[in-house]
């Protein structure tokens, strides 16, 4: 049996490159159904990608989380693909992805850009993904070598089982983590990553993007590791409590007088606070397995990739 592949293309304003996006995606992949879902886009990026033979759905929501949110809900298939239209990632590679999945039962592969061209691949970009990917190795224990690609390959089970919280490019940061929680088998293989074609332009802001990302990951941090993250919250605070407390202790064993009362009590409250916050991330603790488990348990209901008979080989 063959397995259904559907290819989805979140675009805004990509007139300029997504009939070459869907033609490359069509010569590599051409028994996909390729899906180009337009996010309000202001010039002809629709018209385009009809012309160019894709299916075109619209997202009103603004953002790439929105609007994938959207395709994981619409699109049924065995076989997701997902990369921008803007002709950037090299569809060539679908199918080693693709087989490379059902071939040792993943349930995501991560196509690490590798860029030979400057312009392709900004410095900021690159210097703020590889801060952003050793902070969720260091968080999470392990991590992708380039987390906010674009390109990657899903089973279903994994779509249908992924709860989107995301709304912009912090999308690619969740489905890193949700990978690693649930401990879900995947890989990454590098590919090659071209420079926009003219008249198309990057809507991400290295600034802004790049703390909304930040932002995700250490939201995912508190809700994933309350344990640990609530524990270095008291930690800190029963640090800053001992250093104010010290000059006190050793006036008090000197003379038995407290001289700084408002200091005294400043510490008291330091310690409860970090008490507080031990408890919190105990219990917060015994949520978060519940949850993972609901999680995990609605993953193993769906199956996995089906084995390739006849799936094409790559090329």
């Amino acid at each position: 049996m063959t397995p259904r592949v559907a290819v989805i293309l979140p675009c805004y304003n990509e007139e300029a490159a997504i009939g070459v996006t869907v033609a490359g995606f069509r010569a590599a992949l051409p028994d996909a159904a390729i899906y180009v879902f337009d996010n309000n886009s202001r010039d002809r990026t629709a018209a385009a990608a009809t012309q160019a033979g894709a299916i075109v759905r619209r997202e009103t929501m603004q953002g790439k989380g929105h609007v994938i949110r959207r395709a994981f809900a619409d699109v049924e298939a065995d076989i997701y693909v997902m990369a921008d239209g803007d002709a950037t990632y090299d569809a060539a590679a679908a199918p080693t992805l693709v087989a490379r999945l059902i071939d040792e039962q993943l349930d995501m592969v991560v196509g690490a850009r590798a860029s030979e061209v400057d312009a392709a691949y900004r410095r900021g970009h690159r210097l703020g993904n590889r801060l952003l990917t050793g902070l969720l190795a260091r968080l999470f224990g392990r991590s992708f070598s380039d987390i906010l690609s674009g390109y990657r390959v899903f089973s279903r089970r994994f779509v249908k089982s992924f709860p989107i919280l995301s709304t912009g490019f912090e999308i690619e940061t969740e489905m890193s983590v949700h990978a690693l929680e649930l401990r879900m088998p995947v890989a990454e293989i590098v590919t090659r990553y071209a420079a926009r074609p003219e008249g198309s332009a990057s809507k991400l802001s290295t600034w802004r993007d790049g703390w909304r990302i930040l932002r995700t990951i250490i939201t995912l941090f508190r809700v994933e590791r309350p344990v640990l993250f609530f524990g270095l919250m008291s930690v800190a605070l029963v640090a800053l409590a001992l250093v104010l407390a010290t000059p006190l202790v050793v006036t008090y064993l000197a003379s038995g007088l407290v001289p700084r009362l408002p200091t005294a009590i400043l510490v008291t409250g330091l310690m409860i606070v970090a008490v507080l916050c031990g408890f919190t991330g105990l219990m917060l603790d015994t949520v978060v397995r519940g949850r993972r488990e609901t999680r995990r348990l609605a993953y193993l209901t769906l199956p996995g990739p089906a084995p390739m008979d006849t799936f094409p080989q790559p090329r």
